[in-house]
């Protein structure tokens, strides 16, 4: 099973964002150490506690310090841009790292209603469009619009002699059909969705024979008991997050640990943690082996947030040694 990471880039322990980027860059050459096969890096814009709108610079960042690993984006929002430019990005990439690079294409916001106008104007329009913008990525990275096209004297160069390869991320029956559809490989956010997922999965297996990656959430330390601690600060900061609470920043341990849980908040963290790994490495281990039978997959992408980031390496290097 082929174990990687997605990282949002969080602010932990209240940090500022040069240290959540620094950070990142640790952790990626961590991972590659460590033996995971991606690195994949998200993108978000105006959301407090998360500090990369730009996945391809800090990517090229990545690349320098890193040997091994394939490093991508988790994900190119594409309904923000045009094809063109984004083709060009990840060919510069590809080129400077071959065999190397993953295009994530996605089609949430990745900000709030008013950053999503900001960046592209009607986004709702441009998500309508999502399978035109794909066709037409797809197109100038393999160079193959027809010759009656007006782009198809148009390159987006450098063009690699290894081209990214480009996913489609989603969590939902809609973007699994895309996916099949375009001939792409697929990524499932298991840790965002409610959705039944290993069904969403099985229906892309049977209209694609394309790889696919399943997300999932994954807190790792010596002791179940320390997992649980550490976990607590990151379902605080998730449930801060879906109530729209401003300047919600990872919070710490002690922060979590003193915050005055209502009935239904707590409620609200049961039901989280049934879509989460948390365990010793032992539990870690034959969960996430369980969940890749369950999904039919052989590669688990984690996410990790914690409420610092020796806690963050230390739970990724647990499950390594655990698994890889």
């Amino acid at each position: 099973m082929k174990l990687s990471i997605l990282d949002q880039v969080p602010l932990l322990n209240h940090s500022s964002s040069k240290q959540a980027i620094q950070e990142t860059l640790e952790l990626a050459e961590l991972a590659d150490r460590l033996g995971y096969y991606r690195y994949w890096v998200a993108e978000h814009h105006d959301m407090p506690g998360l500090a990369c709108p730009a996945p391809d610079m800090i990517l090229s960042i990545i690349g320098s310090k890193t040997e091994k690993i394939r490093i991508g984006s988790g994900a190119v929002l594409l309904p923000h841009y045009r094809a063109f430019p984004v083709a060009e990005r990840y060919n510069l990439l590809a080129t400077m790292y071959p065999n190397r690079i993953d295009l994530g294409i996605g089609r949430a916001p990745g900000a709030s209603a008013e950053a999503a106008i900001a960046l592209s104007g009607n986004f709702l329009e441009n998500v309508r469009d999502m399978p035109n913008l794909l066709d037409e990525l797809l197109a100038f990275l393999n160079q193959s619009f027809l010759n009656n096209h007006m782009y198809s004297k148009v390159a987006p160069t450098p063009v690699p002699t290894t081209p990214s390869i480009p996913w489609l991320l989603g969590t939902s029956e809609k973007s699994a059909k895309l996916a099949a559809e375009k001939g792409m490989a697929y990524a499932f956010g298991h840790f965002m969705t409610d959705k039944d997922g290993p069904a969403i999965l099985q229906s892309f297996k049977q209209q694609s024979s394309a790889d696919t990656i399943v997300a999932v959430s994954v807190i790792c330390a010596e002791t179940n008991e320390r997992a649980q601690e550490l976990a607590q600060a990151a379902l605080l900061w998730k449930m801060q997050q879906n109530n729209g609470e401003e300047n919600a920043f990872v919070p710490t341990e002690n922060e979590a640990k003193s915050h005055n849980y209502t009935n239904n908040e707590q409620d609200w963290i049961r039901k989280q943690k049934q879509k989460m790994i948390i365990g010793d490495p032992c539990d870690v281990r034959v969960e996430l082996h369980n969940l890749a039978v369950t999904y039919q997959t052989n590669e688990l992408m984690i996410i990790t947030i914690t409420p610092d980031y020796q806690s963050r390496k230390a739970s990724y290097e647990l499950i390594a040694e655990a698994v890889l």
